[in-house]
């Protein structure tokens, strides 16, 4: 994209940036361009951590919810004489 940019031509865009912004705005624009900068990493890094917190909470919550096998399944016999029939 900048490929093409030689020195001369940065100078000449930091030169129009000179002018358009004049030389008592310009620390204040990098100021505030620093403190945009500095809130945008500190969200990034927020929805980082965020995204690890949900994926740990999501692993011990999948733990807990997943059952355990049970060691022997309890089979009731069943004796036909005492099943009571359906009522129609």
């Amino acid at each position: 994209m900048f490929a093409g940019l030689t020195g001369w031509h940065l100078l000449i865009i930091l030169a129009v940036i000179l002018l358009l912004f004049g030389a008592p705005k310009l620390p204040a624009l990098a100021k505030s361009i620093g403190q945009s900068m500095r809130i945008f990493k500190g969200e990034v890094d927020e929805l980082k951590k965020d995204g690890k917190s949900d994926q740990q909470a999501d692993g011990t919550a999948q733990n807990a919810a997943t059952p355990k096998p049970a060691t022997t399944p309890t089979v009731t016999p069943v004796d036909p004489t005492t099943e009571s029939k359906p009522k129609s």
